[in-house]
């Protein structure tokens, strides 16, 4: 019974954090049109994403030094303060205050709870735990541009922000009675050699990231000058080998990182494309996304219930995820029926179901004692960073080709084979026992 009220409780985190993730992003315009300071509407996102990758590095670790409960914790706190303040702001500066706290707290659980599923769960419910975990993120995308436009009609974009809280309040309190008695307290040691400066890193990836963010809307200089930033402070966060996806956790963290950012470049696009470019409605360009998020969450429940081995997984859905984005580039013809773009995104969708979950399990299953909290910590910072080159660069090629769609989807299709390419070199290779041993 105590596991059934962990397990609810982590979902519901991860939820609320997915959630509240997708709603700024729909309640957003109407915010910055009432509190005004339009030229700071990318610093709400940019920022929230160079907190996240603060945090994500200083929990993975205080996580392993420690146990997860503290960096938990402290998530869940400075997430329901960010959130609070951004509701109640009287002006944007304040809202992206709010923001950069929210971010910030977020991504400390999040790289929290991957640590308590290593602590709590045996190895052999790992995959059912993420597939869990894998639905949480997506149902959000599927129910919350519903759920937040009657919020903003009915009531005021401010409860987007302040319902939330309250909401976390419950799932922390189920938590809370879910991790009583569990192996979570302690941790490997109380110094970290090197990690002051792993926290300088990650606050230059940061602020490189966000160059590239502004960058990608014409400004090339900036873009560059991200893009070489990155090239430097990025590979202090990652495992060695990673930017050359060496065989085991390094091209678990590549793999990650290509595949995200091909699904995000092309989501990025995609709509403006089926809109503008193919004479879609916003609601029926919305369901071609919908239909990727459904069999994500589908792929995900097979992945948890091992209906493929762990390679299959990876090789099937980068696969998938090619074969989506291809096809749907192939929509931006106009001799092409639109009606393809459906079929194409629910391809594309369950090869992510299959791959995402998959290489959270592997990164636990990579990792030493004492260390699931800095690998997790590499997957996701890897993960957010890719997207983020991935949407910049393919959103700068788009503006240099002149409104280029075709061009945005060439790009995803390359990162989507590559990381088929490397798809084998992420899983844990069994090494056969000696004659006679």
């Amino acid at each position: 019974m105590t596991r059934k009220a962990l397990t609810a409780g982590l979902v519901a985190m991860v939820s609320l954090v997915a959630f509240e993730y997708v709603a700024v992003a729909i309640a957003m315009p109407v915010v910055a049109d009432d509190l005004g300071g339009i030229e700071l509407y990318g610093l709400a996102f940019s920022g929230a994403m160079a907190a996240g990758v603060v945090g994500t590095v200083l929990g993975g670790r205080w996580a392993d030094l420690r146990g997860p409960l503290a960096p938990l914790w402290t998530g869940v706190a400075a997430f329901v303060a960010g959130l609070t303040l951004a509701g109640t702001a009287p002006s944007m500066e304040v809202l992206i205050a709010g923001r950069l706290v929210q971010g910030f707290g977020g991504a400390l659980v999040n790289v929290a709870l991957y640590v308590v599923v290593a602590r709590v769960y045996p190895e052999e419910l790992h995959p059912k735990i993420f597939s869990l975990f894998a639905t949480a993120w997506v149902v959000p995308s599927m129910v919350g541009p519903g759920i937040v436009g009657a919020i903003v009609d009915v009531l005021d974009w401010r409860w987007v922000f302040l319902l939330v809280p309250f909401l976390t309040v419950v799932g922390g309190l189920l938590l809370l009675r879910g991790l009583a008695g569990q192996p979570v307290r302690g941790g490997q040691g109380t110094s970290a050699p090197g990690f002051g400066a792993m926290l300088g890193w990650a606050a230059v990836t940061a602020v490189a990231a966000g160059l590239m963010q502004y960058g990608s809307n014409g400004q090339v200089v900036l873009l560059v000058i991200g893009l070489v930033i990155l090239a430097v402070a990025l590979p202090r966060l990652l495992p060695a080998g990673t930017l050359r996806a060496a065989r085991g956790l390094p091209a678990v963290v590549v793999l990650r990182g290509l595949a995200t950012g091909a699904l995000f470049a092309a989501e990025v696009i995609i709509p403006l494309m089926l809109i503008n470019g193919r004479g879609l409605s916003p609601l029926w360009a919305g369901i071609a996304l919908t239909g990727g998020a459904v069999t994500w969450s589908f792929a995900s429940w097979l992945q948890g219930r091992e209906v493929f081995s762990q390679i299959t997984n990876l090789r099937l859905g980068a696969a998938m995820l090619a074969t989506g984005v291809l096809l749907m580039g192939v929509v931006t013809f106009a001799a092409v029926p639109v009606a393809l773009a459906y079929p194409s995104w629910i391809v594309a969708g369950f090869g992510m179901g299959l791959i995402y979950p998959t290489l959270s399990v592997l990164t636990l299953e990579l990792s030493e004692p004492g260390e699931e909290g800095a690998n997790s910590s590499a997957l996701q910072v890897g993960e957010s960073v890719f997207s983020v080159v991935a949407v910049a660069v393919t959103s700068a090629l788009f503006t240099a080709v002149g409104s280029g769609y075709w061009a945005v989807f060439a790009a995803a299709l390359v990162m989507a084979l590559a990381g088929l390419a490397i798809a084998p070199r992420a899983v844990r290779v069994a090494v056969p026992a000696l004659k006679g041993a």
